[in-house]
């Protein structure tokens, strides 16, 4: 494969990035421009925002500093795989999957919902001491 190549399919075929309040409103609005997004590209959603809600929410809850906001990247590439990537403050919590949650409990089920709809997902660090968590999901199999 020559070089060329690999950087046509490394490539995305479209892009979309947003800084958001690392607020509430903010991981809603995430949700809601990812899925606008998505619709004006042709691509179903559902799986897409439920996972951009769960990382948006986890920016919010344990990547928040006060005074920073967080950021959303969409990269759709050619044999559409869709790449989701959230970059929050706080660089020193990298998320993990933890136990099962109990039944009744309220939070600790947002990364089994992630890695149930991706096919893969992690965290690198970012600039300034944060993190970027990503996902990726392929749209075009089941």
């Amino acid at each position: 494969m020559s070089q060329k190549s690999l950087a046509e399919i490394s490539t995305p075929v479209r892009h979309f990035a947003i800084q958001l309040s690392a607020t509430r409103r903010g991981a809603r609005l995430a949700r809601l421009l990812a899925e606008r997004q998505l619709d004006e590209w042709g691509e179903a959603y559902d799986a897409a925002g439920q996972v951009v809600a769960e990382l948006a929410s986890n920016a919010v809850l344990h990547g928040r500093v006060q005074g920073r906001d967080f950021r959303l990247a969409l990269r759709l590439h050619a044999d559409r795989t869709l790449r989701i990537e959230v970059t929050d403050a706080r660089g020193d919590r990298i998320p993990r999957l933890q136990e099962p949650a109990a039944d009744d409990a309220e939070a600790g089920r947002g990364l089994r919902i992630v890695s149930a709809y991706a096919h893969r997902w992690g965290a690198v660090e970012a600039a300034a001491h944060g993190k970027t968590v990503w996902a990726e999901l392929c749209l075009g199999r089941s």
